[in-house]
């Protein structure tokens, strides 16, 4: 018999199925990346340690205090080594913040102290803060601090050079990532913690290249009516979202 052939068009659409939930880049880790990216408020990682100090629980370590976290690729590095005795250096502008610095990098303790040395030696310097000796890359991978397109050194993979700038409550206020061939400006680092206190007890916002003692922004939130009472020093309206006042606790 004649087979009746039917239209494509006569059928029923066929239905496909759900597609499957989609997932953050990060959910099914490489081994040498890290297992959820750190965001702006999140607390913190914790995690146990050795160091040129001893062993340091990274929680515990902080305290009441905020903490700067900042990695190095290897000991005995140039740039590094300008970088660690710049810190040095700055202990007393953390320390007037209430601020600790921590550093971190893959070698191990004896490495760091041999090291510690060199620093002292070059950059006219004690260093007096602690030296984290990653060598299973715990704290990199916890923190995202792999190079992700470094090719592999005799130690395993690079870290980049990271910062975390981390308040009393352990929650990431700040983070900064260069890459390994440029130094970090760690005046630029005092000036966001001096900007991050102030906003932090003010209604008020820093505008561009602020520094200490220089005028803020009140906060758009903040009606004339209540900045009457917030800033007695009075300000400039540029626009009426653009209002300049002096910092209020100088």
């Amino acid at each position: 018999p004649a087979r009746t052939q039917v239209s494509p068009l006569s059928q029923p659409p066929r239905l496909r199925p759900p597609a499957p939930p989609r997932t953050h880049a990060l959910a099914s880790p490489t081994p040498f990346s890290n297992t959820m990216a750190l965001c702006i408020g999140d607390v913190v990682p914790d995690f146990t340690q050795e160091s040129s100090q001893g062993t340091i629980n990274f929680h515990e370590w902080i305290g009441d205090s905020w903490a700067v976290l900042f990695s190095h690729p290897a000991d005995y590095t140039p740039v590094c080594t300008t970088e660690l005795g710049k810190v040095a250096k700055l202990q007393d502008e953390f320390q007037k913040r209430n601020v600790k610095t921590i550093a971190l990098s893959v070698d191990d303790v004896e490495s760091h102290r041999g090291w510690i040395k060199d620093i002292e030696e070059t950059q006219g310097v004690s260093v007096t803060y602690p030296i984290l000796a990653d060598g299973d890359r715990k704290v990199a991978r916890l923190y995202g601090m792999i190079h992700p397109n470094a090719p592999d050194t005799k130690a395993g993979q690079m870290t980049v050079r990271s910062v975390f700038v981390i308040d009393s409550n352990k929650k990431l206020r700040l983070t900064l990532t260069y890459p390994a061939s440029t130094g970090r400006n760690f005046n630029e680092l005092l000036r966001t913690i001096d900007s991050l206190l102030l906003t932090d007890n003010h209604k008020v916002a820093t505008p561009a290249d602020w520094v200490h003692g220089q005028e803020c922004v009140i906060l758009p939130t903040v009606s004339d009516e209540d900045a009457e009472k917030l800033f007695p020093k009075g300000w400039d309206a540029k626009k009426p979202y653009l209002r300049l006042t002096p910092q209020p606790d100088v």
